[in-house]
């Protein structure tokens, strides 16, 4: 059976007083709000509010999506627009480890475009990752993991404490993610430094773990090149990731993956790619024993260059009852392939823990050789409406069912 809830989790109840009626207003992020006691969220039909149609303008690039879905500009002038996060109250966030910033992007009037940007976290280097638990917002920055005070009336974030440190330089790969389990642990992708390499500091090509304080990080999963964002499945409560392969080995190989990460398990980089595919370009050792058999393969492979980064499980009304449960990801785009490809949102079919098939869902971001856009993070917010930002654009986009 497909799961019917999104990979963010939080539920808000808004009581009336005196009037004796309870109001469900769930905002789609990607962990528990409630704490470490969890609550499966609201179903799509007990959506709040919904908003209208966006009034925001047309992108600047002619993007194609399925028939009856339009999509409009939530928000532009936002630079490397990359991690997107909803506040427990549901004001969107967005990173931009360009400028080392986190702008809110509030929509308070509801109509599908920002009232404002307003930059609530400054400074750090490579601020990335976003997550909130427990009503505060955690961030990811290439050397550290901190913690802020959120003031939603404000729309302000206080440094409130690091929670540890992370490998430092970042290398090649040094956007942190982070996103935190129904238990309240938090889980830290760390990419390499490298192409293909053996690491001398063990955190590098992993996901890390730890309590929600911070305590005790430890590896919880080795051998992924770059993982660059997770999410938590509701079903299974397990780590989904996207994974990138390494690089110079031609156009179509390695392919990039798509992972369920488990603890203790490894995943095969640098030694290894794809469904246990020993990499004799780099590892040129003689083995007795095949050495990938006991890595982890993927459960999907993607076309190599890809560049998979933001997923989301679909849980919306304005998506096909057989698409609850689904998987949207941001295919990056490729940079150095003969024939650029990637460049796109697609849908990926979910079947447990198995993806059954993929097609596109939002495309028109690359004309030929010339690619006006890239798309890097997918959400949805508890009206089922889909932001995706644009770290070549500098964009959020929001996309809505028009009929």
């Amino acid at each position: 059976m497909k799961p019917k809830y999104p990979r963010r989790l939080p539920i808000i109840l808004a009581i009336v007083a005196g009037l004796g009626i309870t109001a469900a207003a769930w905002v789609v992020s990607r962990q528990s709000e409630t704490g470490s006691t969890y609550q499966p969220p609201a179903s799509p039909s007990a959506s709040a509010e919904p908003t209208a149609i966006s009034i925001g303008r047309a992108p600047d690039m002619a993007l194609t999506l399925p028939a009856g879905y339009v999509v409009h500009v939530f928000a532009d002038s936002q630079g490397r627009a990359r991690d997107l996060e909803f506040s427990p109250g549901g004001t969107l966030l967005v990173s931009n480890p360009g400028a080392n910033t986190v702008t809110a992007l509030p929509d308070k009037n509801r109509d599908g475009a920002a009232d404002e940007a307003k930059v609530v976290v400054r400074g750090g280097q490579g601020t990335h990752g976003l997550a909130f638990y427990q009503g505060k917002l955690f961030v990811a920055e290439v050397g550290r993991v901190s913690r802020y005070a959120w003031n939603e009336s404000n729309l302000t974030a206080t440094f409130e404490k690091d929670l540890f440190k992370l490998p430092t330089p970042g290398g090649n790969h040094g956007n942190r993610t982070l996103t935190f389990g129904p238990d309240g642990k938090l889980y830290v992708s760390v990419g390499s430094t490298c192409n293909v390499c053996d690491e001398a500091d063990e955190r590098y090509a992993t996901v890390l773990v730890s309590d929600s304080e911070g305590r005790n990080p430890r590896i919880f999963a080795d051998g992924l090149r770059n993982a660059p964002f997770l999410a938590i499945n509701p079903t299974s409560n397990e780590v989904w990731a996207t994974e990138m392969g390494r690089d110079n080995l031609g156009d179509n190989i390695p392919p990039d993956e798509m992972v369920i990460v488990r603890e203790g398990k490894n995943y095969g980089w640098p030694i290894c790619y794809g469904n246990r595919v020993h990499d004799t370009n780099y590892d040129r050792k003689t083995y007795a024993a095949d050495p990938c058999r006991g890595t982890e393969p993927p459960i999907y492979e993607v076309p190599a260059h890809n560049a998979p980064l933001g997923l989301a499980f679909i849980n919306s009304k304005q998506f096909a009852d057989n698409q609850q449960g689904d998987l949207l990801v941001a295919y990056h785009g490729s940079w150095n392939r003969t024939v650029p490809d990637g460049y796109k949102v697609v849908r990926l079919s979910v079947d447990g823990d198995k993806v059954t098939g993929s097609s596109d869902f939002i495309t028109g971001f690359i004309s030929g050789r010339t690619a006006a856009g890239r798309p890097v993070d997918v959400i949805f917010d508890a009206s089922g409406n889909l932001f995706v930002s644009d770290d070549r654009a500098g964009a959020v986009y929001i996309v809505q069912k028009a009929n």
